[in-house]
């Protein structure tokens, strides 16, 4: 394991404790750091406002070079971007990435998405991507074509 991945998931795990975002809690990070679980609670005057929602962040070695897998676990939220497996069509956590982003800045876009979304559906494909998909969504070649919600 890289000491750039312990150091730099050090200081992520550090301040998000110490100092979270409003609606982000660390639930619980593996001993070696390499699978947080992350709790959401969505924003109020939403349509999600009430519920929350658990995302688990796995993190490769070449982290923060590469970005982690992101999914949600549990039930996810019924979103337009978000299967129904909890896969999260999100460009940043793909070929959007960049090493300056923090699991802070992902959670805090992933809600901002939720709080901007204003219909709860599936994506259209939902049905046919969930008998498709691998197990992680960064196996998946991504089409972004929207980005109203």
């Amino acid at each position: 394991m890289s000491n750039i991945f312990l150091k730099r998931l050090t200081k992520e795990l550090r301040d998000m404790k110490a100092n979270p975002p409003a609606g982000i809690s660390i639930e619980n990070a593996d001993d070696n750091l390499n699978k947080w679980t992350v709790k959401l609670d969505a924003a109020e005057g939403t349509i999600y406002a009430g519920e929350s929602f658990q995302l688990r962040f796995t993190f490769g070695n070449k982290y923060p070079l590469e970005s982690p897998e992101v999914v949600f676990i549990g039930k996810p939220p019924v979103h337009p971007h978000i299967y129904s497996n909890g896969h999260i069509c999100l460009s940043i956590l793909y070929d959007q990435w960049s090493p300056a982003l923090t699991v802070s800045a992902v959670c805090l876009s992933i809600l901002s998405m939720l709080s901007s979304c204003a219909l709860k559906e599936l994506p259209p494909d939902n049905a046919s991507y969930v008998l498709r998909a691998g197990a992680s969504p960064k196996n998946t070649t991504w089409a972004f074509h929207d980005d109203t919600v």
